[in-house]
């Protein structure tokens, strides 16, 4: 899955915001509207993709859904993640609402734990998605 990250602009950022944010049996919160239809294919073995500035920066691994009650009394859905933030290979994407489903082969690799790469996420959004644009990182 896909999910745009509004109010972050750093994985540092998204890892605070995460810590500080509400907590479902031990797991981070992303809350939504709607209960993915292929929830159970996903669950403990997918992972949602961050999108933040015009960029998919990183991926937490997802550990399941459950629903809640939200505060106008209609149902949604707890995406709840680890609080593993793995960088990916930036990718630009384009703003949209909700979540989408990432095919595997379209998923951005993961960038590794090498030196070469170290530091990519503190760039500003513009150069990183410069770069990304022209294939560097």
């Amino acid at each position: 899955m896909i999910k745009l990250v509004v109010g972050c602009t750093t994985l540092d950022e998204l890892a605070a915001w995460m810590q500080r944010g509400e907590r479902v049996e031990g797991y981070g919160v992303i809350r939504t509207r709607t209960m993915p239809k292929q929830a159970d294919e996903i669950s403990g073995q997918g992972s949602l993709y961050r999108v933040m500035g015009g960029l998919v920066l990183c991926r937490q691994p997802i550990v399941g859904f459950r629903p809640f009650t939200r505060p106008d009394g209609q149902l949604g859905t707890h995406i709840l993640v680890t609080d593993d933030i793995i960088p990916v290979h930036p990718r630009a994407m384009r703003p949209f609402q909700g979540w989408r489903y990432l095919k595997p082969e379209d998923a951005p690799p993961d960038l590794g734990g090498g030196s070469a790469v170290s530091g990519i996420e503190d760039l500003p959004p513009a150069l990183r998605r410069s770069l990304s644009e022209l294939c560097l990182i």
